[in-house]
C-alpha cells in the first residue's frame, strides 16, 4: 500500500471494493430467489454451480491479502470518521472471520445446500426422513469443520451461533431458556384451566385470489413499497433482499384457513420493512447491513405479534378484510377475530404455533441442533428424538416426518444457529414494543385508525438507522435501558391472555 495515499482516496477504494462484493452476493441471492420461485424442477444441477460459483468468487475476493492491507491502512489513521471508522473496524471483523473458511470449503458447502434444498423438498414431499438424511449428514459434517475452523472458547455450536448473533453462546441460551421454560409452562397451565376460545372465523373457504388481493391491500396499508419489491409465493415464506431498493417477500396461501397467508405476510413485511429502511447511502458496507438475524427476527415479531395480533389491528383491518370476504365475516365482529387469531393451543407445525407454544418449538430445534453439532445425537436418530421433545414439551404426537422434522426449510439451507434468533426475536421485540408504547401518546388509538407509519418512523429512528453499528444488546440497551430479558415478553403474554382467556393471574416470577 502507498502511505502517501489520501485517507479520503483509500476509503474509496475500499468502499468501491466492498459494493463489488455485495454486487456478487446480490447475484448470488437473485438466483436463490429464483430457485425458490420459479425455476424450473430440472434446473437445480446447472443452478447449483452458479451459484457455487458466484459464493467462492464473493468469498474468495474478500478474503485477498488485499482487502486485510486495505483494513490495516484506514484503520491506522487519525482523520476519519465516526462512520468510517465503524464500518472499518466490522469489515475487519468480518475479514478475520472468513480468512478462516477456504474457498474450497465454501464452494463445497454452497454446492451442497444447493442441493440439499431439493432433496428436502423431495423428502417432505415423500413424507421419508431417509431421503434426506445423507444429505443432512453431509451438512452437518460440514457444519462441525465449520466450528473447527472458526474456532470457539466452550461448545461448536457457539461458532455457529456467532454467525448469526454476534455474543451469543449455549450458556447465553441455556441461561434464557432456563428462566422463559418455566413461566411459560405455569401461563399455558392457566390458560388450558380456562373456555377454549372460538377460531371458526378463521376456518372456512377463503378463495385464493381474494386472499392473494386482501394480502398486498394488506402489504401498501401496512407501509410496504410496491416501488421497491414485490410478493411472490414459496413452499416456505421469506424475505430477500438485493438493496435497501429492491426487497421481495413471499407467501403461502391456504383457502380453508385465512391466518396461513395472512400473519405470515405480517411476518415477512416486518423483514422487509427493515432492509427497506437501511441507509442506502452505505450499500455493501456494514453499517448498510441488519444489526443481527435476532434483531431482524425482533422486526418481524413485532410486527406480527405485537402489532398484528392486537385489538387494535383487528379494529382498523376487520372491515377491510370485511370488505373481501362478507358473506364469511357477516356474524362476526373484530373481537371475534382478536379472540380467534390468539387461540393458544400446542400444535406440530412451528409456523402455525401461537405465540406462546412457539418457543417450545425453537427449544426442541436448539436441542437438536446443539446435539447434532457436539455429535451426542446421530442424524438417523433425529425424527424419534423430535418426537419425544414434542411430547415432552407440548404433550403432542409427532403422526409422521412430513409434520415433524422435515417441516422447516432451515437445515436445508444450512442454518444451523438461526432457529434460536426465532425466540431472541420475540423477546427483543416485547422490550422495543413495550419502550414504543411509553415513548408514542395514544399508541393503541392510533393503531386503531391505521397510522402504522408511525410504528415504522420510530423502527427507522431507533433501529433502521442504525445499520450494524451496535451488537443486539447493545442495541436492546440502547432502546430499552437493558439487555435481553424474558420479563417484557411475559408481562405482555400475561397482560393480553388474561383478557382473552377471561382469567385473574398474578405475576409470575422469572
Amino acid at each position: 500500500m502507498d502511505q502517501l495515499t489520501t485517507t479520503p482516496a483509500l476509503y474509496e477504494a475500499y468502499k468501491k471494493r466492498l459494493q463489488e462484493i455485495a454486487d456478487i452476493r446480490y447475484a448470488t441471492a437473485l438466483l436463490q430467489w429464483d430457485q425458490e420461485t420459479y425455476m424450473p424442477a430440472g434446473s437445480i444441477t446447472t443452478r447449483s454451480r452458479q451459484i457455487a460459483t458466484l459464493s467462492e468468487l464473493a468469498h474468495a475476493r474478500f478474503t485477498e491479502s488485499v482487502t486485510g492491507e486495505l483494513l490495516t491502512n484506514l484503520l491506522e489513521r487519525k482523520d476519519l470518521t465516526e462512520e468510517q471508522r465503524s464500518n472499518l473496524e466490522l469489515s475487519q471483523y468480518d475479514y478475520q472471520q472468513q480468512v478462516k473458511l477456504p474457498s474450497g470449503f465454501v464452494r463445497e458447502l454452497s454446492e451442497t445446500i444447493s442441493n440439499s434444498f431439493n432433496h428436502w423438498v423431495e423428502a417432505r414431499k415423500n413424507n421419508s426422513f431417509s431421503l434426506f438424511a445423507p444429505w443432512l449428514e453431509k451438512l452437518v459434517t460440514l457444519k462441525r469443520k465449520e466450528a473447527e475452523l472458526m474456532g470457539y472458547e466452550h461448545h461448536p455450536y457457539d461458532a455457529l451461533l456467532n454467525q448469526y448473533e454476534r455474543g451469543c453462546t449455549t450458556e447465553l441460551l441455556d441461561q434464557l431458556f432456563s428462566r422463559l421454560k418455566p413461566a411459560l409452562a405455569e401461563l399455558l397451565a392457566e390458560i388450558k384451566q380456562q373456555p377454549q376460545v372460538e377460531n371458526r372465523i378463521l376456518k372456512q373457504h377463503f378463495q385464493e385470489d381474494q386472499q392473494w388481493a386482501f394480502s398486498m391491500d394488506l402489504l401498501e396499508k401496512m407501509g410496504y413499497n410496491f416501488h421497491f419489491g414485490r410478493q411472490d409465493k414459496a413452499a416456505h415464506p421469506f424475505t430477500i433482499n438485493f438493496s435497501s431498493e429492491d426487497v421481495r417477500i413471499t407467501t403461502r396461501v391456504r383457502e380453508e384457513d385465512i391466518s396461513y397467508m395472512t400473519w405470515s405476510t405480517i411476518h415477512e413485511l416486518g423483514h422487509a420493512l427493515y432492509e427497506l429502511g437501511l441507509p442506502n447511502n452505505q450499500y455493501g458496507l456494514p453499517l448498510g447491513e441488519a444489526a443481527s438475524l435476532g434483531i431482524h427476527e425482533s422486526q418481524s415479531r413485532l410486527w406480527e405479534n405485537n402489532i398484528g395480533r392486537s385489538l387494535a389491528w383487528c379494529t382498523h383491518f376487520f372491515p377491510v378484510l370485511k370488505s373481501y370476504f362478507p358473506q364469511q365475516l357477516e356474524p362476526y365482529g373484530p373481537e371475534d377475530l382478536f379472540r380467534a387469531i390468539n387461540k393458544v393451543q400446542p400444535s406440530l407445525i412451528r409456523t402455525e404455533a401461537d405465540e406462546l407454544t412457539y418457543h417450545f418449538h425453537i427449544i426442541i430445534r436448539y436441542e437438536v441442533e446443539k446435539a447434532l453439532v457436539e455429535g451426542s445425537l446421530e442424524v438417523n436418530a433425529v425424527p424419534e428424538f423430535w418426537k419425544q421433545r414434542y411430547q415432552h414439551y407440548l404433550g403432542i404426537d409427532v403422526p409422521d416426518d412430513s409434520n415433524g422434522c422435515l417441516q422447516d426449510v432451515h437445515w436445508s439451507h444450512g442454518s444451523f444457529g438461526y432457529f434460536p434468533t426465532y425466540s431472541l426475536g420475540s423477546i427483543y421485540a416485547a422490550q422495543f414494543y413495550a419502550t414504543l408504547v411509553k415513548q408514542v401518546p395514544k399508541f393503541e388509538k392510533l393503531l386503531q385508525e391505521g397510522e402504522f407509519e408511525i410504528v415504522k418512523n420510530w423502527l427507522s429512528d431507533n433501529v433502521y438507522i442504525h445499520g450494524r453499528k451496535y451488537t443486539s444488546e447493545e442495541l436492546c440497551r440502547r432502546i430499552t435501558g437493558k439487555g435481553i430479558d424474558p420479563e417484557d415478553f411475559m408481562q405482555y403474554a400475561r397482560d393480553k391472555y388474561r383478557f382473552i382467556y377471561a382469567y385473574k393471574l398474578e405475576g409470575i416470577i422469572l
